[in-house]
């Protein structure tokens, strides 16, 4: 099934309308403001001004504007990366896509996700907002991740720290930990998803194919059927987005358990203020406590124990 995207004025999504008022059909979804269904056509307009044309006709139905004053949008991020080369119109194609978070973060889990969108769900997942995490807050990612789950097939894996600073020690680099979690939560999306199959998996790039199979070589059932490989993966289609989202709300969910056993908030990233709130922990709960919590081969243990040392707090 085809997919085409066009970004019309008022005016022009007024004929729109007009055009096809006869097969018009009730949506209900976010953000639709008009909907049509031909024979073998969808046709829905957008309150952003996108109108989609999906199915067998849609390359026909969407020439019947060209002589009007709009564009195809959404066309395949053409930045910086560094992968697989994506097939044409590769952003409205039915995908999975999986991403973590967690990985530079001294206190907290590694969090990783996958998720599938459909082709015909790519413009509703637009419209909910989902982009680049890195363009959202916290907040509001925690708003919308609820909702991504309710309508997006998904696995969510957490890799606690006890779990992380285990394998860690039997030396197990954050590399290998990251592509056993992908892998895994790909297994599990996938088995859900049954017998339905994605065009294409997309994995927000962290390792070269090779380095990252060499990784898995000795899983029982590796993921490898149409598996794309790129950097800055969240730009290209909006399974990765939203895979990052939900990761992202996973990761944030456990370190409110965190913040809570602590007794005192727990800070992201590996800052000098983690290395105090670490230092405070120890202090209070002492080193198998802060052990428990934290990725203990980091810097910041050292840093945080030379501080407690100084009886600073």
């Amino acid at each position: 099934m085809s997919n085409e995207v066009l970004l019309m004025k008022p005016e022009e999504i007024q004929k729109v309308k007009v055009h096809y008022a006869k097969y018009k059909v009730e949506r209900s979804a976010p953000g639709v403001v008009f909907a049509a269904k031909l024979a073998d056509t969808a046709v829905t307009v957008y309150k952003s001004g996108k109108v989609m044309f999906q199915g067998n006709g849609a390359a026909r139905e969407a020439s019947l504007w060209s002589g009007v004053s709009n564009k195809q949008v959404e066309k395949v991020f053409s930045g910086n990366t560094k992968g697989d080369t994506l097939p044409e119109q590769f952003e409205s194609a039915s995908v999975v896509g999986s991403d973590e978070t967690g990985t530079g973060d001294y206190f907290g889990p590694i969090t990783v996700a996958a998720c599938y969108v459909r082709e015909d769900q790519v413009e509703l997942v637009k419209e909910l907002g989902v982009k680049d995490s890195k363009m959202l807050t916290d907040d509001i990612m925690r708003k919308m991740a609820p909702d991504l789950m309710v309508t997006l097939s998904h696995s969510v894996l957490v890799l606690k720290n006890e779990k992380y600073n285990d394998i860690q020690s039997r030396g197990w680099s954050q590399g290998k930990i990251k592509a056993l979690m992908h892998n895994q939560a790909l297994k599990h999306l996938l088995k859900k998803m049954a017998p339905e199959k994605p065009a294409y998996i997309l994995i927000d790039q962290f390792a070269e194919r090779g380095i990252y199979y060499n990784h898995i070589k000795a899983e029982k059932e590796i993921i490898r059927e149409n598996v794309l490989f790129s950097t800055k993966a969240e730009q290209l289609h909006v399974s990765v987005a939203a895979a990052s989202i939900i990761a992202r709300y996973a990761f944030l969910k456990e370190m409110d358990r965190l913040t809570e056993i602590a007794g005192t908030t727990i800070p992201k990233g590996a800052s000098s203020k983690v290395d105090e709130i670490a230092a405070k922990i120890y202090l209070k709960h002492g080193a198998d406590f802060l052990k428990s919590i934290t990725k203990w081969h980091f810097a910041n243990t050292g840093k945080a124990m030379k501080l407690a040392n100084k009886k600073r707090f």
